[in-house]
């Protein structure tokens, strides 16, 4: 018997702000990542220190055409359905929706494309999983609000996702409402439009900016319930536990320490309320979390369904100074080099066995459901001669990471799917790089926007098919 639930959500995962592309056709508004170049400048835009909302003429930002997902789906989604899957996770771009964030009716042309879309869809029996917002705030909200630093952003986030609810509601039965929350503590510009002004105190901007999230969070998931209270609405945790580097008690209390500046963000969502250790952090650290009487009620009556989380790679973390210096760049996160594991190409620790552990740490600490919403390997694919790619080192990857999932299963972990990130060639959300690949279909693009935008499969396209046909028994 596989050890897969018979109705396993098999799938792939797409952010709208990496495929799509059409960044201001149909009267699509401005977003922040159209604002993220690539190069020496991108990182610099990422952590929030940014010159100018505006794009400069001088620079390449690749989210603008991306794959041209917006005018190719219907190839794209044909192509997922001859590898068999079950679900797809998209993200709807909210300027597409309301261009300006704050605008008093929706872009009609926006939410056609989504109907669109998840029709498309439909007619492939593809199960939508749609993320509310993706790495995506409308400029103009950062421009005239300050983003999320707001509590404006609230209402306005709540009538986007009220709207959402309303036209799709008898077309998608799986929400997540911010992807990777907590990467707003380490690019806050990505996770929620976060600008900052030399001087300012970043650590409160950032819990505040939390709070906004999470407030509003439990505001979409009061109205998904009523709107549609035969869907799931679940949040999403960028996972990975952290290792202490040794036994000495200091590493281990470290690590602990690490993952719970992630967990905090879940703990709320899923809790419903703010845990102890973050009431001893805002303390020591002089910070003051503005909250609404409400607030408090609203978290705890309005938590989430299930927890949504990607799993790329574990980390390793010490107290020592002289250890510390050998900290990987790879990984957003950070991470002493690891020495019982390999890395990838960019320099992320490939650990299967930790895809086993973090899945039964959460399910430990939550009780509720998982969806393993992204995992996949990040290469360089070089086509042969013949145009055929064997990514046989991708195959590897996913191969031994979806074994440590039927294991988490096996110990009793609840997880009710899984979309493999990047089913087909993306730009990358940290590098904007296109050669950075994790798909089982290769976009002919490169780094600099040149190229058909042909698609075609790689090896690995063949091997994933065989592995939902087989609901995971064959690997």
């Amino acid at each position: 018997m596989s050890k897969f639930p018979e109705v396993f959500l098999w799938g792939g995962a797409l952010a709208a702000n990496q495929v799509e592309g059409a960044y201001l056709e149909d009267g699509k508004g401005l977003t922040t990542v159209d604002l993220m170049p690539t190069g020496e400048n991108r990182w610099k835009v990422l952590k929030g220190h940014i010159d100018s909302l505006t794009p400069d003429a001088s620079e390449f930002y690749p989210s603008h055409e991306a794959i041209d997902f917006y005018h190719r789906y219907k190839e794209d989604i044909a192509l997922f359905a001859e590898m068999g899957f079950k679900a797809l996770r998209v993200s709807i771009s909210w300027a597409r929706i309301f261009p300006n964030g704050d605008d008093e009716t929706p872009n009609e042309a926006g939410l056609q494309f989504y109907d669109d879309l998840f029709d498309e869809m439909q007619k492939h029996n593809i199960e939508p999983v749609v993320t509310i917002a993706h790495f995506d705030v409308p400029v103009h909200l950062v421009e005239a609000y300050g983003s999320w630093k707001s509590r404006e952003l609230v209402g306005f986030f709540e009538t986007y996702a009220k709207t959402l609810f309303t036209r799709y509601k008898d077309k998608v039965k799986y929400w997540m409402t911010f992807n990777e929350i907590n990467m707003l503590l380490h690019l806050p510009f990505v996770g929620a439009g976060l600008v900052f002004k030399e001087g300012e105190n970043e650590t409160q901007i950032k819990y505040q900016a939390a709070h906004h999230q999470l407030v509003a969070s439990a505001r979409a998931v009061k109205a998904c319930h009523e709107i549609i209270p035969d869907a799931k609405i679940g949040c999403m945790l960028a996972a990975g536990m952290f290792y202490p580097y040794t036994s000495n008690p200091d590493d281990v209390f470290e690590a602990m320490d690490k993952d719970r500046e992630s967990f905090f963000f879940i703990d709320v969502q899923s809790r419903g309320e703010y845990p102890g250790y973050a009431k001893r952090f805002f303390k020591d650290n002089d910070l003051t979390i503005e909250m609404e009487e409400d607030d408090a009620a609203l978290l705890k009556n309005h938590t989430v369904d299930y927890i949504g989380f990607s799993y790329y790679s574990s980390r390793t973390t010490s107290t020592d100074p002289e250890v510390l210096k050998n900290i990987t760049s790879g990984n957003v996160f950070g991470s002493v080099t690891n020495p019982y594991l390999e890395t990838s190409e960019w320099g992320w620790t490939i650990d299967p066995k930790g895809f086993r552990i973090s899945a039964n740490q959460l399910w430990d600490r939550y009780q509720k459901p998982l969806f393993v919403v992204e995992n996949g390997l990040g290469a360089v694919d070089e086509p042969n001669a013949d145009g055929t790619i064997n990514d046989d080192y991708r195959i590897e990857y996913l191969k031994k990471h979806i074994e440590q999932m039927g294991e988490a299963i096996e110990d009793g972990v609840d997880i009710i799917g899984y979309t493999s990130w990047g089913p087909i060639d993306i730009v990358s959300a940290s590098t904007g790089e296109m050669k950075k690949r994790y798909g089982y279909i290769y976009v002919d693009r490169d780094n600099k926007g040149n190229g058909t935008l042909n698609r075609s499969k790689k090896k690995s396209f063949d091997w994933y098919k065989k592995v939902i046909a087989t609901n995971g028994e064959e690997l």
